[in-house]
C-alpha cells in the first residue's frame, strides 16, 4: 500500500500471476535472513508499470517474468512490487501470466542440475525420479529436448498414466507405488547393463526401512540403489541435502569414477556481494530467457494447477509448505 519511491535500478511491476514455493526456513536462518515475517511468493509475472531512471532493459507496458531475489523484502502476492531490472526478463506474447510464472522456478531447478551440474546431451541416459511432478515435468522435456533418452519413477497409477500421456514419451516408466520394483535392475536392464549416465533424485532413503516412515521408505530409493544404478563417469543430482556417503559408497563411485552434485536451486543468488550480483546477469538472465523460449514454443508443458484466486493463497500456501501439492501451485489475479 505504500511504496518507497522507484530507484534507478527498480521496475514497478503490476502482478498478474504469483507461484507458491516452499520456504526453506532452515537455509534462510543459516544465511541470517531469518525473519519473523517472511515474505511469500517469489516467481511472479506482470506488466511493468514505471521504471527508474538507470534502467536500460524495460519500459512501462513490457510484459515481464522473474523471480525475486533470496532477500527480498517484497512478497510476489501484492498488486505492485518494486524488482531490481536484473531479476527480470521479458515474458512472450503467446506465454499467459499462469504458465510464466509457474515454470520459471523448476526451469531454473531443471537447467541448473542437467546443463551445469551434468551436461547432459545426446545419446545419454536420464534416470528423473519422481517425474510427474513439476520440476520433474520440466526435467524430462528439457532432457529429451537435448537428445537424451529418459526413464523416470512414478508414485502412483495416476503420476504413471501422466507420464506415458507425455508429447515424448519416456523410455521406460517405472511404477513404485506398491514398493515391489527394484529401481536399480529395472534401470540396469533398460541400459543392457551399462547404468544410466545421470540421476536426478527426489530424495533418497538414508537409512533402513525401519528407520523411517513406511510410505517415506516405499518411495525413496536407498542411496545404494542409485549408486548401483549410475553408469561409468555418472553423475548424480541428489536434492538431499543431508547425504552421508559411507567409505564403501565412496569406493564404488570412486571405482565408477562417479560424481555427486547437489541440486541447490537458490546457488544463484545466494549471494549479496558483487559477485552473486555478476553470477546471476551473467548466467541466470538467459537461463530465464531461454525458459521463456521454450515454453513459448511449447517444448516445456509445465504441470500446474489451475489458477488460484488470491482469497484462496493461505491455503494453498500451508499445502506448499507441508510438500502436499503435487501440482505447481499459481495465484492469478
Amino acid at each position: 500500500e505504500n511504496l518507497p519511491p522507484t530507484r534507478d535500478n527498480d521496475v514497478k511491476v503490476q502482478v498478474r500471476a504469483c507461484a507458491l514455493s516452499w520456504i526453506d526456513t532452515k537455509l534462510l536462518s543459516e544465511i541470517k535472513l531469518e525473519k519473523e515475517l517472511l515474505p511469500v511468493g517469489r516467481e511472479i509475472s506482470g506488466v511493468v508499470l514505471e521504471v527508474g531512471r538507470k534502467v536500460t532493459f524495460f519500459q512501462p507496458d513490457d510484459e515481464v517474468v522473474g523471480i525475486l531475489p533470496l532477500d527480498s523484502e517484497e512478497s510476489g502476492l501484492c498488486e505492485v512490487v518494486l524488482v531490481h531490472e536484473h531479476y527480470l526478463v521479458r515474458k512472450p506474447e503467446k506465454v499467459c501470466w499462469v504458465e510464466a510464472a509457474g515454470t520459471v522456478r523448476d526451469g531454473v531447478r531443471a537447467y541448473t542440475a542437467l546443463h551445469y551440474l551434468s551436461h547432459v546431451s545426446p545419446g545419454k541416459t536420464v534416470l528423473v525420479m519422481d517425474g510427474a511432478s513439476p520440476f520433474g515435468t520440466i526435467a524430462i522435456q528439457l532432457a529429451q529436448h537435448r537428445g537424451a533418452k529418459v526413464i523416470s519413477t512414478a508414485y502412483s497409477l495416476e503420476d504413471k498414466q501422466y507420464l506415458e500421456r507425455l508429447r515424448l514419451p519416456v523410455a521406460r516408466v517405472i511404477d513404485v507405488s506398491n514398493g515391489k520394483i527394484d529401481v536399480a535392475e529395472s534401470c540396469l536392464e533398460e541400459t543392457g547393463g551399462l547404468g544410466v549416465d545421470i540421476v536426478l533424485d527426489a530424495g533418497v532413503k538414508l537409512y533402513s526401512a525401519e528407520d523411517e516412515s513406511a510410505s517415506k521408505s516405499q518411495l525413496l530409493p536407498h542411496k545404494h540403489d542409485i549408486i548401483t544404478l549410475l553408469g561409468v563417469g555418472g553423475h548424480w543430482i541428489t536434492t538431499e541435502k543431508n547425504l552421508q556417503l559411507d567409505p564403501p559408497d565412496s569406493h564404488s563411485l570412486f571405482l565408477k569414477g562417479a560424481t555427486v552434485s547437489f541440486l541447490n536451486d537458490e546457488i544463484w543468488n545466494l549471494s549479496n556481494i558483487q559477485q552473486g550480483k555478476y553470477l546471476y546477469i551473467l548466467l541466470m538472465i538467459p537461463i530465464l530467457e531461454d525458459i521463456m523460449e521454450k515454453l513459448s514454443s511449447s517444448i516445456f508443458r509445465p504441470q500446474l494447477d489451475e489458477p488460484i484466486p488470491l482469497y484462496e493463497a493461505k491455503v494453498s500456501m500451508e499445502i506448499v509448505q507441508k510438500n502436499q501439492a503435487r501440482k505447481r501451485q499459481v495465484i492469478q489475479f
